[in-house]
């Protein structure tokens, strides 16, 4: 008798796949002192500069408690600020530094290797599929 095992499940694939991002991308960061999700968060601040806090926590996919300690830190690094939103005072928006933005630029390159190792058994329509396929299966459980 044959034994047919089912594929493992595409939530376990992606897990795979963040677990790996996420390891490699702490390695790569870890020279500058930071973790891959402090980095997310940059990146987040890179593409709209001047969010919440809860804002931020969610683009950056962590929780709104987590997300305090996290800015913290990147904000005694001078990696960012904070500053009173003018049209809501009691709001404080957090802002990408100099710093900030000399920390991501540096990375850049090695991010864009390490996308491109991930991807470089793909053809390029197969990694574009794969790119709407993880913005579709986002869009759906948003």
């Amino acid at each position: 008798m044959v034994s047919t095992k089912a594929p493992p499940s595409l939530l376990y694939m992606v897990k795979q796949v963040e677990l790996a991002v996420r390891s490699h991308l702490d390695e790569l960061v870890r020279p500058a002192g930071i973790t891959a999700l402090q980095y997310t968060s940059l990146t987040v601040l890179e593409r709209h500069d001047g969010l919440s806090a809860a804002q931020l926590a969610r683009d950056s996919f962590v929780t709104a408690q987590s997300i305090a300690d996290l800015v913290r830190s990147l904000e005694n690094r001078g990696l960012v600020r904070r500053e009173r939103n003018p049209r809501n005072r009691r709001e404080l928006l957090i802002l990408l530094t100099g710093a900030g933005r000399e920390l991501l630029d540096r990375f850049t390159e090695p991010v864009r290797d390490l996308e491109e190792r991930m991807i470089r058994e793909l053809t390029s329509h197969q990694a574009d599929q794969f790119r709407q396929a993880l913005s579709k299966a986002w869009q759906a459980l948003s």
